[in-house]
């Protein structure tokens, strides 16, 4: 069994700026790509950014320049550092991460529970 436990949310005022952490534990043979998402109230959940196991990452175009995914393979952990924060920003932030729980196993995706982000004056 494979759990992704993200951290780091919380209230912002616009302006600034939170890191968010997954790690993965559990299971793990391999992991692969690894992504963070979000979605807002009434609004369908969206990739903010990605980044794969060596290293090569995509963002939203809306979060280019304010946001950096980062991982720590030795740790099974993803970071997500959010500067320049906006009200738009707002949202529940998931994890997100393609893992292979075992040799013989397929691979599949899992999600973290999500953890809030609030960016308000």
């Amino acid at each position: 069994q494979v759990q992704l436990v993200e951290s780091g949310g919380g209230f912002v005022q616009p302006g600034g700026s939170l890191k968010l952490s997954c790690e993965a534990s559990g299971s793990i043979f391999n992991i692969y790509d690894m992504g963070w998402y979000r979605q807002a109230p009434g609004k369908q959940r969206e990739l903010v950014a990605s980044i794969t196991k060596d290293g090569i990452t995509n963002y939203l175009d809306s979060v280019k320049g304010r946001f950096t995914i980062s991982r720590d393979n030795a740790k099974n952990t993803t970071y997500l550092q959010m500067n320049s924060l906006k009200p738009e920003d707002a949202a529940l932030y998931y994890c997100n991460a393609d893992v292979r729980p075992g040799l013989s196993m397929r691979t599949r995706g899992y999600w973290g529970q999500g953890t809030q982000v609030t960016v308000s004056s």
